[in-house]
This record gives C-alpha cells, structure tokens and sequence, in this order.
C-alpha cells in the first residue's frame, strides 16, 4: 500500500472511531417543538454536546413515543432514554411528591423547583418512587389559576355548574374539594375541550394558555396567592442507559442534573409566564383576585388532604411529614424574597 493510501486508511479508522465513541441519547417530549418544555429539554442536551466536546449528544424525536400518562414507563422500559413527565398523569403511583402540589405555595416556579429539588435529594423515599429510572430532576411549574370561558369568579359558588379540565395530581383532589366538576385530561387536549364546550375551563399556570394556544378562547381568570394548586414534575433517563455511560459521560449528565436542570425548567416557565400574562392581557382575558371567602374555603377544604398526605408520607417511612412540608414552604418563602 502506498503511503498516501496508508494515511487515506488511517484517517478513515481515525474517524470510524470517533464516530463509534459518540453516544447518542433518544430523546421524546409529548409537548410541541416550540413549548418551554421541549425547549428547555433542547437546551439542556445542547449544554449535555456542548460540555463533553461532542462525545454526547442527543437525537430528539419527531413525535413522543408515548402519550403523556404512559411517558414514565416509556423511559423506564426502555423507549426513549430521555424525557419528562407529570406525576399526576398517573394517578395514584406518586405519593410523596403531592408536597409540592398544594395551594398557596410561591409565586415563582424556580424558586418552588430548587426548593423541591432539595427535599427530593435529602428524602430516600421520593427516589424509591421513581425506581426504574434515573432522575435527573424534579420540578414545578408556576402558580395555577382557574380559567374559563363563562364568567368571572372570585367565590366559591361561582365555581359550581361548571366543568373543569385538570391535570392530575394534588389539583384533582382540591377540585373536588372545593365542589368543583373536574376531568382529568392532558394538557395537550384543551383547545378542544374549550373550543367544542365539553369543558368551560381549566386550571392552568399562565404559561400553559398560550403554549396552548387557547388564549383568545377562555375569556376570565382567577388569581390566587402563591397560586390555587402546583403540579409536579420529573425530568428523567433511562436507568440501563444510563449505567452504561462511561464514568466520565456519567459525571458530565450528573453536572447537568439536579439543581442545574431544576434552575433552568423553573426559570423557563417564570419566564413564559410573564410573556403570558402579558399575552392574555393584551387578548382582553379578564382577571381577579380571589375574594378572601375562596381562599379560606380553599384552606378549610385542603386541610384534610394535607393530612391525609402527612398519614401516607408517615407509612412511607417520612418521620417528619409536618416539618417536610413547614422546610419546603419556608425555603420557596426564603427564595422568593
């Protein structure tokens, strides 16, 4: 072989190599390309490129692999090695992270989201939750509202006779508490539901009615301190994959996890949330406060779920569930100021 062939050969194994030393991550999100969700998702594997030279990367689908209650599993089993969740798709499979979702929390959803990501790290017992999976954090999104397309509410009562869209999680249990007609739904199906009068609103953060397009559809908002309910999030890798990273490519995904991951989903929606608010404004949705009546009542009737969760937190091996939940709301209160 003549040498000019020999170097030809060369540089071609040379790059054969480096092409097999990549490791490519499958990445999902059931959100559309251009929601804070599957941006910060993007933003996070730009950063997962960027810090180890190229030697990690990720292919993000064109379409999730799973509709959104089936998402946890799709990561555990093995379909997609990256994506995200809310808990409370899967009604009844997380308890412990119901903390994070009663009302009158914080009105900043990065300070909720480091807040949560602190008692997620110190507490055994949430990451037994999540077995099969590698967290790579926990988070919040910001204050929810009720929305709907009817008429103002500001009372109790003028929450009766109307039907509400909801999430999951903690903010099903309040509906119903406060006497509310509530259906668990996606997020993804509410312009539908509102637009074909199935449902005449829905409890949702600002952010979430313009990613959903459905700002010039509802028409009243209502506003509660520090927010009516909170949902939770994880934002999680498939375990087997990722034990198979080298030690490296593992301390590079963990540089990335935890508080850094949790600062840049809370920080994204803070940031949505004020474009939305804005946006809403500008649409001529109608807002008002809360009358003092419905935040006593949302206390009054929330209190027995806060200590239903307190009983199963304790049978979950949580010694303190009280002060769990007394930590968590004064460290949201300490970074909000």
């Amino acid at each position: 072989m003549s040498a000019r062939l020999l170097f030809v050969a060369t540089l071609a194994a040379f790059g054969a190599c480096a092409a097999s030393a990549q490791t490519v991550l499958t990445v999902s999100s059931w959100t559309p390309p251009g929601h804070m969700l599957s941006l910060t998702q993007k933003d996070w594997c730009d950063q997962l490129e960027q810090k180890s030279a190229g030697k990690l990367k990720c292919n993000i689908l064109p379409r999730a692999v799973s509709a959104p209650p089936g998402t946890f599993d799709a990561v555990r089993n093995g379909l997609a090695d990256v994506s995200f969740t809310v808990h409370g798709y899967t009604p009844g499979r997380f308890t412990l992270i119901a903390l994070t979702e009663f009302p009158f929390l914080g009105n900043s959803a990065e300070a909720m989201s480091l807040a949560y990501q602190q008692v997620f790290d110190r507490t055994p017992a949430m990451k037994d939750e999540h077995r099969g999976v590698k967290v790579l954090a926990v988070f919040t999104h910001g204050p929810g509202m009720v929305f709907n397309t009817k008429r103002p509410i500001t009372k109790l009562e003028e929450l009766q006779g109307l039907k509400f869209r909801v999430g999951g999680g903690m903010v099903n249990d309040i509906g119903k508490a406060l006497g509310m007609n509530v259906t668990l739904k996606p997020s993804i199906e509410n312009y539908e539901l509102l637009t074909t009068g199935v449902m005449d609103g829905t409890l949702f953060p600002p952010e979430s009615i313009e990613a959903f397009k459905i700002d010039k559809v509802v028409r009243y908002g209502t506003t509660f301190p520090g927010g009516l309910y909170n949902t939770s999030f994880v934002f999680m890798m498939n375990q087997a994959r990722y034990d198979k990273l080298s030690a490296d490519e593992k301390r590079i995904v963990d540089s990335l996890s935890g508080e850094h991951a949790a600062r840049l989903f809370g920080r994204g929606w803070d940031r949505v949330d004020r474009r939305a608010m804005a946006l809403m404004q500008a649409s001529g949705v109608q807002f008002s406060p809360a009358d003092p009546s419905l935040i006593q009542a949302v206390k009054d009737r929330v209190a027995p779920l806060e200590a239903q969760w307190v009983q199963a937190a304790q049978a979950k091996g949580i010694a303190d569930p009280k002060k769990l939940l007394a930590d968590y709301r004064a460290d949201i209160s300490r970074r909000e100021k």
